[in-house]
């Protein structure tokens, strides 16, 4: 007993500095009418829950809410497509096969600053490459402000993320597709089946708790993005990229009104927590996923 307890420690004690005390501390802070002020005097009045009443009374709520929604889903959908896409289309055995997929992990291992970075230079109005390029091939008349107006700069936002999560569902949902027996897909071939058919009666159906998981991940991780959009456009253009993560950096470090910051940030947490518990699910019914793939 005092063995395991010893090989426990660490990594409870990790939990417990890291993890623990941040999120105690978010908790009371949202509970507090916490200040700048407050690190020097050490005061802070209990408000109880009049920072959540004031979060969620603030018009600029629903504006977070609403683009929190819209880039989530828009980059869980395009990510996910694009990178099953992806990963049927490497299942072929060609030349340079596995050297291509490599060069796709790039946006992913690249650090996400780097990435935001690379896109801006990518939307600039007037030196941008894809302004440039459009105007080159006569598609557009003007150089379009990706990042500054305020109807293209959540989609602008939302491109560059898409970019960033692809290389992660296509290696996750390649390697879902390699535990699929090649047997099944044989004998559909014999009795007809195209390659369509194939897909949606074997590949999908056997793949489907692989891509719960890869769903539920992408969803927590989108959800507390908060890099790509700072670099590109810091929430604006007149708040149209705020989330709420940005929101919450904005109340904190920008306002300095750490109490309403914490508060979204606590929101952010419930909401992340709501679909881990769907994850935690989907991953015990992928857990048996390889199984009965070697069968």
């Amino acid at each position: 007993m005092p063995a395991r307890v010893g090989f426990l420690a660490p990594i409870v004690l990790y939990l417990a500095v890291f993890f623990g005390y941040p999120l105690a501390a978010n908790f009371t802070m949202a509970l507090r009418e916490y200040s700048a002020a407050s690190f020097y005097t050490g005061e802070a009045p209990f408000v109880g829950l009049a920072n959540y009443a004031a979060v969620l009374s603030d018009p600029l709520f629903g504006t977070a809410m609403a683009n929190t929604a819209v880039f989530t889903v828009a980059s869980l959908a395009f990510q996910f497509g694009i990178g099953l896409a992806l990963a049927v289309f490497f299942q072929r055995h060609f030349p340079l096969n596995g050297v291509l997929r490599s060069l796709l992990l790039i946006p992913w291992l690249l650090p996400l600053v780097v990435s935001g970075t690379v896109w801006r230079w990518i939307f600039d109005q007037e030196y941008g490459v894809l302004n440039q390029t459009l105007l080159g091939l006569g598609v557009i008349d003007a150089a379009v402000p990706w990042l500054s107006s305020t109807a293209m700069a959540l989609p602008s936002v939302t491109v560059a993320n898409i970019w960033v999560g692809i290389p992660f569902n296509m290696v996750i949902l390649y390697g879902g597709l390699q535990s699929i027996p090649t047997q099944l897909y044989e004998a559909a071939a014999l009795d007809g089946a195209g390659p369509w058919q194939r897909f949606r009666h074997v590949t999908w159906p056997l793949l489907r708790p692989v891509s719960a998981v890869v769903l539920m991940l992408g969803l927590v991780y989108t959800l507390k993005v908060f890099d790509v959009i700072m670099v590109l456009t810091q929430g604006g253009p007149a708040n149209a990229t705020q989330t709420l993560t940005t929101w919450s950096y904005s109340l904190s470090f920008g306002e300095l009104d750490f109490g309403l910051g914490a508060a979204v940030g606590n929101l952010l947490i419930l909401i992340a927590l709501v679909f881990a518990v769907f994850y935690l699910r989907g991953l015990r019914t992928a857990g048996a996923a390889p199984t009965r793939g070697r069968r």
